[in-house]
């Protein structure tokens, strides 16, 4: 059976993942600095992205998502393992990207694979890598 600590810890690293997704989303690349530790290691090479810092990673969005009119990280299912102050979680992804216009759509299917770190009584991304599943370009 679950401890509530442990309830409390899956709940506040599933906020994370929910506003990860939304400042994305939303194009609001600074509320991703309380999402992250000072230090983290973001990594999306394996869906065409870089790895870097997160002030990298911001700059990186910034100068890339333009290309896409509109885009959805519809994250659900993830795994925990949690100890302590240190979580590992698994999150599958699904990314519909428009590259043009609503008839030329980038479906991506990924996991997010995240080290979470307690800091100041806050869950934080300390590690993030992206692992590829499939993508499907559709074109109408």
């Amino acid at each position: 059976m679950l401890s509530l600590q442990e309830i409390s810890d899956r709940l506040e690293i599933q906020d994370v993942l929910a506003r990860y997704s939304d400042a994305i989303d939303s194009r609001r690349w600074d509320d991703l600095d309380g999402l992250f530790t000072v230090d983290a290691d973001i990594d999306y090479t394996s869906m065409g992205g870089i790895r870097g810092t997160l002030a990298e990673q911001k700059a990186f969005l910034d100068a890339n998502l333009p290309h896409f009119p509109a885009f959805q990280h519809l994250t659900a299912t993830s795994t925990f393992d949690i100890a302590g102050d240190l979580a590992r979680v698994r999150t599958i992804c699904f990314n519909p990207m428009v590259v043009q216009d609503e008839k030329h759509v980038l479906f991506c299917g990924l996991w997010y694979r995240d080290t979470f770190a307690r800091v100041h009584d806050e869950w934080r991304i300390k590690t993030r890598v992206e692992d590829r599943g499939w993508s499907l370009d559709l074109r109408r």
